[in-house]
């Protein structure tokens, strides 16, 4: 159980960095881009993103906190508890659940934009929409880090 408790944490931890950076320096280095250049660049982000080893912690940790929301099923009464069910629902719902539900459909969107065929409205737009829930799912992340953190630490 420990074992499955720290590989949340670690994961948790790694996607909220992945978060973080997005929304402190990457989407704002895009913004900087003319609006052709800058619906290349992520459309090639999107496309890179999915690979075995960021899509195995990004699902992994997902996994993980089922598999402590099932445990919790028996060990309810147990120290740490309500921390372990905490992290687990930010993660699954604050962060795999707004990318499934907002990020991913934006991108999808954003995949059938033609680059040199756009006035801009729609890269403003997607910067602006992506970004703010990518700021949801950074903070997500990193609660349930602390959470996760705090189960183990009791």
């Amino acid at each position: 159980m420990f074992a499955l408790k720290l590989f949340a944490v670690l994961g948790c931890g790694l996607i909220a960095g992945v978060f973080f950076a997005f929304s402190t320096f990457v989407m704002n280095a895009l913004a900087r881009l003319q609006p052709s250049e800058g619906i290349t660049a992520m459309q090639a982000i999107n496309i890179t993103v999915i690979n075995p080893l960021f899509m195995g912690v990004f699902l992994g940790t997902a996994i993980a906190c089922i598999f402590l929301l099932i445990s919790l099923i028996s060990k309810w009464h147990q120290p740490g508890a309500v921390y372990l069910l905490v992290g687990s629902l930010l993660y699954l719902v604050g962060t795999l659940g707004v990318t499934i539900a907002f990020n991913v459909p934006m991108n999808e969107a954003l995949a059938k934009v033609e680059p040199g065929n756009t006035d801009g409205a729609i890269w403003a737009n997607y910067l602006v929409n992506w970004t703010l829930w990518n700021h949801v799912r950074t903070i997500a992340a990193l609660a349930a880090t602390a959470s996760l953190t705090m189960a183990i630490a009791i």
